[in-house]
């Protein structure tokens, strides 16, 4: 923003002030969610993060609303993917509150935790039928999306390389014969 831009701004709210402020009190006091990006407000990240944690909900290590998935889907979104697949997810969002309506009869926020679990099992079994025959011009399923970002952004965000991976944050030297217990965890380096 120039210097003239910003003054004209300056001069806007003043006047506004002055001139139009009975306009601003009259409209009352309406909650908009605060945006998180261009793309994104408070309430869609919300939503992101109880989708997220109900694909990976805590147990005996840190879920994904932990580790902030819900937020790390807004930037990578955002950055990352095309305006078609933006578009995609942006839709997916709607989507899943009016499929959750018509299954559960609640939007999926006000859904209890089993009837989030059974939704999305649905979803997801939907999601690789249409995987399975779709064309490779065609987009990817909005789940498969949340899902495959959901899995990324917990897998790389440091609750989930720490606490439900095993981490070594500078290895020593290359073993490639280190002797793995069924039930170990994995390796996040």
């Amino acid at each position: 923003m120039n210097r003239k831009e910003a003054l004209s701004r300056v001069g806007l709210l003043l006047g506004g002030a002055l001139v139009g402020s009975s306009i601003f009190l009259e409209s009352g006091c309406k909650s908009n969610p605060k945006q998180v990006n261009d793309l994104f407000n408070q309430d869609q990240v919300n939503l992101f993060n109880e989708i997220a944690e109900t694909i990976l909900p805590a147990t005996t290590t840190p879920g994904a609303k932990e580790a902030k998935v819900g937020e790390f889907m807004t930037v990578m979104v955002k950055d990352c993917y095309t305006k078609a697949d933006q578009q995609i997810f942006l839709e997916g969002l709607i989507q899943i509150d009016e499929e959750c309506k018509n299954a559960t009869g609640n939007i999926f926020f006000d859904s209890n935790s089993q009837e989030r679990t059974t939704f999305l099992a649905q979803l997801d079994t939907h999601q690789k039928a249409y995987m399975e025959r779709k064309k490779p011009e065609q987009p990817s399923h909005y789940f498969r999306m949340m899902k495959e970002i959901t899995l990324l952004g917990f897998f790389t965000s440091e609750v989930g390389a720490t606490k439900a991976l095993r981490y070594v944050a500078v290895p020593g030297k290359y073993d490639g014969c280190v002797p793995y217990k069924k039930g170990d965890r994995a390796w996040a380096t």
